[in-house]
């Protein structure tokens, strides 16, 4: 446990019983942002922990202005331990978790004494991440543990996890992020590279670890390695672990991007039967087609981009499934009828001009 820094705001409970409810943040320069995650969550909780790791800007006077009790933790390349030692400042019954670039968006009811009951449990809640693909701002839904009874620790130098034998829970709480928008990556590409790396070398067969370094590079559009690492992580990993959906779309869209089309689609194939239900997995075998398409004309209008129009027509089909983790919103619906769009155009006949992009 690391002990409070000198100049801290106070101890978690001077009088009375402990709070109920805290929320408990870590963050860094996060100006844009502090506001809006404390003031979101400030009417369900008792109280409001935010562990300064370092900023140079206003956070913690606006933090402080929010009613948030400040506290101070010298980064290590860590983020358990700075989780940790937030959670060492807060004494409350049970801890809500939300990043800075974080909101509550909807769900927050659950959060009531009369929903949370007393019999311990890991809440695990929404988080729907904002970010922009060719132009199209959309989003992803996961599902993370956030709600926490005292006493539980995290593990795990980044996407960190709780450690505890207690039953996981679907809560109906909705959390927005915004952090993986263009404009706000550039600052973590070094500092996440670098702790991935770190991670990976502690545990080469870690097919979580390959699985988060996947997406760092494709993030950033290196393709190449986030393919190698998506490959990594696929062969280490069983279809019980949650994170298969988003493995097997994102290993598509990379292996398409190195041009690996021909072998993406054989993948594709042999992976169908269990993905019968996901819009995403659909959604990237049209896109994988139709580039086949446009790299074999020959074999396009009679072949090829019906083959993409039904894999269109799918998404369609099966609709929107937020329930899936990392599911894209807009690929069972208005992403597709985009696809669908294009694809008509070509098997209408009018080949001989350049059709419109495919969203991705």
């Amino acid at each position: 446990m690391t002990l409070p820094s000198p100049g801290t705001d106070g101890p978690a409970s001077a009088h009375g019983a402990p709070p109920r409810l805290a929320l408990v943040v870590i963050a860094r320069n996060e100006a844009r942002a502090i506001e809006r995650c404390l003031l979101s969550a400030r009417p369900w909780v008792d109280e409001m922990v935010v562990v300064d790791t370092g900023s140079t800007d206003d956070t913690v006077a606006l933090a402080r202005a929010c009613g948030a009790r400040v506290h101070h933790f010298t980064w290590v390349d860590d983020f358990a331990a700075a989780r940790n030692a937030a959670l060492a400042h807060a004494d409350a019954r049970w801890n809500l978790v939300l990043d800075a670039d974080e909101w509550i968006e909807g769900g927050a009811d659950c959060l009531s004494g009369e929903r949370l009951g007393d019999a311990p449990f890991i809440g695990v809640a929404s988080i729907r991440s904002s970010f922009r693909s060719d132009g199209i701002t959309t989003s992803a839904t996961s599902p993370i543990s956030r709600l926490l009874p005292r006493g539980t620790r995290y593990s795990g130098r980044i996407h960190e996890q709780p450690q505890s034998d207690l039953p996981r829970r679907k809560i109906p709480l909705l959390i927005g992020h915004d952090g993986y928008m263009p404009e706000l990556l550039e600052n973590k590409r070094e500092r996440n590279a670098r702790m991935l790396a770190r991670e990976l070398a502690d545990d080469p067969g870690n097919a979580h670890v390959h699985f988060h370094l996947g997406k760092d590079h494709e993030v950033y559009g290196r393709y190449a390695q986030a393919a190698h690492h998506y490959q990594c992580a696929w062969e280490r990993s069983t279809p019980a672990d949650g994170f298969r959906h988003g493995l097997i779309t994102r290993r598509l869209h990379c292996m398409g991007r190195i041009g690996l089309t021909q072998q993406a689609i054989d993948l594709a194939g042999a992976e169908m039967e269990q993905w019968q239900h996901s819009p995403d997995f659909f959604f990237a075998l049209g896109n994988l087609v139709l580039d086949l398409a446009v790299a074999h004309p020959e074999r396009g209008q009679a072949e090829l981009l019906p083959l993409a129009q039904a894999c269109w027509e799918r998404c369609l089909a099966i609709g929107e499934t937020p329930w899936l983790q990392d599911s894209v919103a807009g690929r069972g619906s208005f992403l597709a009828a985009h696809n669908l769009a294009v694809v008509r155009r070509g098997l209408e006949g009018a080949l001989g001009a350049p059709m419109p992009a495919a969203a991705s």
